[in-house]
């Protein structure tokens, strides 16, 4: 059985151990989902990844048959006696329909109890889920699984979990109570009540459920899409061209500041004081101190970078709340309501107590404002002709002015809808996160996409 799971856990699009040496520690069944089908049982297991003294859960949650089941056949784990099941074929029961509609059923009428464990299923009020609705798996995703029913709703697995609050989970919930209409509904989540991890009664949240935009659009693929009008339209400025984004640059700056306002109403608000910001540019710094090694280009602009984390010393106070974390195009979906913001976990590779932390509403804007440097850069490097050299010095132009008009449309929404202009100590703020951003782009790009790494860098060569 463990070895089977190994195999399975090390290809895995979300195991986030890939080139590391690790172990399968333990493995432990801690509920199973009530009333299966006969010759079914569908059960979470948490398997415990060792790597040297480190230690990661994983969430498997895994579907025994006692007959093969040929239309599964794909997500086939192995084959092995189970001391409560007996002899069964194991697959992953995020790929089986049968599995998922215990999930679904378990949302619309959470039960009391398990037959193991206590997993804890949560409903909101407000929608009646369809429970007639197939289940499709999600072929992209990376670090969770994410399973639509219909086109009602939409179930996200998280299989690397932590004890304690899924600020995914808990920033939906505050925001789908207060109505807000950037985000998509929540509308449950399946809780773990565990002895063994993390402390006696400790929480571990497994799963949400909630409203799904099939018909929305990928904010990212939607700015590539005006980019590559821009390049088309070779005697066209970026406001002359019928996919200018700019008005969708202001939407999403509109949508942003209510999302922060409606957060800063629900979470606490905090203010930060001298000290505290002090340990803030220290902190840039050293990540700037550890990327040097990893991006020795980046030694060009040391001096500045130093200067721009350096001026957060002279801000006497600084207030945070609680915010995206992680924010970027990528992050958002246009619907024909309007856009919505996704995935509030944060940063994925923070610790989960890391992205519990409030922290400037200026740290979100400028991941959005790097996502506009991002979009054109992307499209220049990687489009037809892009080898040429007299085209590649026009998309570079081009290239610029599609970043530099969205990112103005974005910012002039968003403190427009915010109350305040930029001033001083939002303006340092800003430098500062971008500074920052810049920097983990650079160390990012060398280790996983060392073609790429000329976008932040050129992005220091204009500011610096």
């Amino acid at each position: 059985m463990n070895h089977e799971l190994q195999h399975w856990i090390a290809e895995a699009r979300w195991f986030a151990g890939k080139g590391r040496d690790w172990s399968l520690a333990s493995v432990r069944r801690v509920g199973e989902l009530p009333d299966p089908p006969a010759g079914v049982r569908v059960v979470i297991e948490l398997a415990e990844v060792a790597f040297g003294d480190e230690t990661e859960l994983y969430q498997l949650p895994l579907a025994y048959y006692a007959e093969p089941q040929e239309r599964i056949a794909h997500a086939l784990i192995g084959e092995w006696d189970d001391e409560d099941f007996g002899h069964a074929w194991v697959y992953d029961a995020v790929h089986d329909r049968e599995s998922m509609a215990l999930w679904l059923r378990a949302f619309a009428a959470p039960p009391a109890s398990t037959s193991r464990g206590l997993l804890d299923f949560h409903s909101l009020p407000g929608h009646d889920l369809d429970l007639e609705a197939h289940s499709t798996l999600f072929s992209g995703e990376q670090s969770n699984s994410s399973v639509a029913f219909g086109e009602d709703s939409l179930m996200k697995v998280f299989r690397k979990v932590t004890p304690g609050v899924n600020p995914d989970i808990a920033i939906h919930q505050v925001l789908t109570e207060a109505g807000s209409t950037h985000v998509a509904s929540l509308y449950g989540w399946l809780d773990l009540v565990d002895d063994e991890a993390g402390g006696t009664g400790s929480t571990i949240q497994l799963a949400m459920l909630q409203q799904f935009l099939r018909t929305a659009s990928d904010g990212w693929d939607l700015a590539l899409a005006s980019v590559r009008n821009l390049f088309a339209e070779a005697d066209l400025h970026a406001d002359e061209v019928g996919g200018d984004f700019a008005s969708e640059a202001a939407r999403l700056g509109v949508a942003l500041a209510e999302v922060h306002a409606d957060l800063a109403a629900h979470f606490p608000v905090e203010e930060r004081d001298a000290a505290a910001i002090d340990a803030l540019a220290t902190a840039m710094e050293g990540r700037l101190d550890a990327a040097l090694d990893v991006v020795p280009q980046l030694a060009e602009h040391e001096a500045a970078l130093r200067e721009t984390f350096g001026r957060l010393r002279a801000l006497d106070h600084v207030d945070v709340q609680q915010v995206h974390g992680d924010l970027h195009l990528g992050q958002t979906l246009r619907t024909s309501l309007g856009w919505k913001i996704v995935d509030f976990e944060g940063e994925p590779a923070k610790p989960l107590a890391e992205r519990l932390k409030p922290d400037s509403a200026w740290r979100d804007v400028a991941g959005m404002i790097r996502s506009f440097d991002y979009a054109p850069r992307v499209v220049a490097m990687t489009g037809a002709g892009a080898d040429n050299g007299g085209e590649t010095e026009q998309r570079a132009y081009r290239a610029a002015e599609w970043s530099g008009r969205n990112r103005a449309a974005f910012l002039d929404a968003y403190t427009a809808e915010r109350g305040t202009g930029l001033d001083e100590q939002a303006a340092t703020l800003l430098d500062a996160y971008l500074a920052d951003k810049v920097v983990y782009e650079a160390v990012y790009e060398a280790r996983n996409r060392p073609g790429w790494v000329s976008i932040p860098l050129a992005a220091l060569g204009e500011t610096t």
